[in-house]
């Protein structure tokens, strides 16, 4: 599961690493070091009729065109690369509406006994910004009002994060994105080989509990602690 992260960077920072055109608008959007579901970010995804990337301010937990309450994007924070392209609340979304979530880091929770979890927070040990792999949908409300969402989809654990927890969110090579973005055809097996767990370097760290309340929003949440 991934349910929690962070990002830092500069807005100006995630147009120059994802190659967005200067012509395109970006959203604003304040750091945040603890992103929580129905939280916005900022999305990359390819737009094929002006053939360019853009970033557009997403909802997280994706809300499926057809669904009659926002309320399911609090179980579709997630989607599974193993049933991404059968579940039907993620199918057509993984055909036509991929996209990336850039982040600083993600954090998960280790299970020390019954009743004890401790909070790491993951980064790449470069420190760059990460790509999770995920995918987006506009859904209209009964009041007419447009809500854009996304999911970010989760495989199995890398040595690293298998020793926190068992799952782990799809991390992007920079070689894949365009062919994850829709901007190369590409079949589904091509894009299914892609979600598998990230092979480079990475780092965790132990981090406040603090974190476990969307309340706690500032720049001590990623400090590590003894």
């Amino acid at each position: 599961m991934c349910g929690r992260a962070k990002l830092e960077t500069e807005v100006s920072e995630i147009r120059i690493a994802f190659r967005i055109p200067p012509e395109y608008s970006t959203p604003n959007f304040a750091p945040s070091w603890n992103v929580a579901p129905t939280d916005n970010l900022p999305i990359v995804r390819y737009d094929p009729k002006a053939e360019a990337r853009t970033l557009d301010l997403m909802r997280w937990g994706l809300v499926p065109y057809w669904a009659k309450d926002i309320k399911i994007g609090f179980s579709t924070i997630n989607a599974m690369a193993e049933t991404v392209d059968t579940k039907p609340v993620f199918r057509e979304a993984f055909a036509r509406r991929r996209c990336i979530v850039p982040v600083d880091n993600f954090y998960e929770w280790k299970k020390l006994g019954p009743k004890e979890k401790q909070p790491y927070a993951i980064a790449l040990a470069g420190r760059s910004l990460m790509a999770l792999a995920g995918l987006w949908e506009t859904w209209r409300s009964p009041a007419k009002e447009t809500i854009r969402s996304f999911t970010i989809i989760t495989t199995t654990p890398n040595e690293l994060c298998a020793d926190l927890h068992n799952r782990m969110p799809v991390i992007l090579a920079p070689d894949t994105w365009s062919t994850w973005l829709g901007e190369n055809p590409a079949e589904p097996d091509q894009l299914k080989s892609m979600l598998v767990p990230y092979t480079g370097e990475m780092v965790a760290w132990p981090v406040s509990r603090r974190i476990g309340n969307v309340k706690n929003n500032d720049a001590s949440l990623i400090e590590p602690i003894s």
